[in-house]
């Protein structure tokens, strides 16, 4: 099935993790989906499964560039608007995490390239079609940008950033809802990289926490950081 929606969405990061389970979600519950991602093969093999629920438009790139952006945001506009932004793609940075006192500058400059400056720019680029259609904006986030743990000064610090990002956008856009959602420990790649040679598969799957995002898209709370555990709890 390829048809269009009335609600459309942009998910960064969605050939596989939390982008990929949200993005599924999205597609059984009627949205229109604009979805992206670095690796090609795994963007198409994500595209053909969304595609047999919903209008999918699959465009390979990465977030970092200025011109894969604004292809994002040029096929909302041919999708009718953008009602929802899911800002996920982000990468961890060096495996193992360095200290941040011997954290490599370049590769630094890197992460925050992907992790801030990327999902700042593509908020630039969809805040017109957001503010049409009252829209909502999530900015994905970690624990670790609150707690300090030990070689997480890199990515932590990132997503501290965007966090802070994610609270300027609200006071600054109430007629937006803007969240900053952590969703807590998960078995994804990027959680085993960051735990190189350890078993992590007590960890829960991305699955696990997208019934908390859908719960925030649909219920629109007021604007603020939502962990997953909480909103889970608290239904």
């Amino acid at each position: 099935m390829n048809q269009a929606n009335d609600r459309v969405a942009i998910v960064t990061g969605a050939s596989r993790g939390l982008g990929l389970a949200t993005a599924r979600a999205l597609a059984e519950n009627g949205w229109s989906l604009i979805i992206d991602a670095r690796e090609p093969n795994a963007l198409e093999a994500a595209a053909r499964e969304l595609g047999e629920h919903t209008m999918v438009a699959a465009i390979a790139g990465d977030v970092s560039d200025q011109v894969h952006r604004r292809q994002l945001t040029e096929a909302a506009g041919r999708a009718g608007g953008l009602d929802l932004l899911v800002n996920n793609a982000s990468i961890l940075g060096p495996s193992p995490q360095p200290p941040i006192g011997e954290y490599p500058l370049d590769v630094l400059r890197q992460v925050y390239e992907v992790n801030v400056f990327a999902p700042v720019a593509l908020i630039q680029e969809s805040l017109p079609l957001l503010r049409t259609r009252h829209g909502v904006l999530i900015n994905i986030t970690s624990d670790a940008a609150t707690e300090c743990y030990p070689g997480w000064g890199g990515y932590g610090s990132s997503k501290a950033s965007l966090n802070q990002i994610s609270n300027i956008l609200a006071a600054e856009n109430p007629e937006l809802a803007v969240y900053s959602f952590d969703p807590g420990d998960m078995n994804t790649r990027m959680h085993q990289e960051a735990f190189p040679g350890e078993d992590i598969s007590d960890r829960p799957s991305p699955e696990r926490s997208v019934p908390a995002l859908l719960d925030l898209i649909e219920r629109r709370p007021d604007s603020g950081h939502y962990q997953a555990g909480q909103l889970l709890s608290a239904t």
